[in-house]
Formats: C-alpha cells, structure tokens, sequence
C-alpha cells in the first residue's frame, strides 16, 4: 500500500463539499483507522472563483473533471456531480485506469449500474455507491 491515499473529486458542490469537509475536519481519525493518510489531491469544480467549504490551494481546484481523472497520482475518484453524462464517462475512465470509485449518484447506479460494476470488476477496483441508496 502507498505512503497515502490520494483523493480526486469529481463536484464541490452540496454532496462534494460535505464529503470534502468530512475528509478535511476528520483527517486524524481517518489515518488512525485507514492506517495511512487521506489526501484530497484535486477537485473539479464549474468555477474556481466560487468560495468552496475546503481551503486545498490553487493547485488543487481544476474546471476540467479529465483532469481528475486522468491524473496518475489519484487511487480514488469521488463523483459528485450527478446525472448521467459526463459521469458515466468520467467513472467509466477512473475504473478502466485502476481507480477505485466511490459515488452517490442515484441515477447513474439504477440506470447503468451493471456496466460500472463490469467496469470495476473488469479493473479489479472497487465501485462504492452506500450514498446513493436509501
């Protein structure tokens, strides 16, 4: 296992932004259980300029989600932003490239649900989804 979990997000917006305080304000607890430390490494974002509920650093804010994904040094990709496309795509991508996903989109899982967790399993990743259900 790596020296530390690197995390991409895909939104900061209502969901993102929660998951992104929760990871931020609960950093020491989540490297006592996880056993290494979690990173938020970049967040894809509509617009920069917005004030965002983390302060990551410039370098960690980009408007172009492939950025995110295609990104080596990411081992997990958070999709926040909903709806069908460009999620799809964008999950489909983290998957193919050895990334874990962890996803609340509630539309995405019960419409293609099987062809990401074909895609996950293809991969050997995990495709995470608790968020969206219930």
């Amino acid at each position: 296992m790596s020296q530390k979990i690197r995390i991409g997000m895909l939104g900061c917006g209502i969901v993102g932004g929660a998951a992104a305080q929760i990871l931020a304000g609960h950093a020491d607890e989540l490297r006592r259980r996880c056993g290494v430390p979690l990173e938020i490494a970049r967040i894809a974002v509509r617009s920069t300029s917005k004030p965002r509920p983390v302060d990551l650093g410039p370098d960690a804010w980009t408007t172009d989600p492939w950025e995110v994904v295609n990104d080596p040094r990411i081992d997990v990709v958070v999709e926040a932003i909903g709806g069908i496309e460009p999620a799809r795509d964008l999950i489909l991508a983290a998957l193919k490239s050895g990334k874990h996903v962890v996803t609340a989109n509630k539309e995405l899982i019960s419409s293609l649900g099987r062809e990401l967790f074909e895609a996950a399993e293809g991969s050997n990743v995990d495709l995470l989804f608790e968020a969206a259900v219930a």
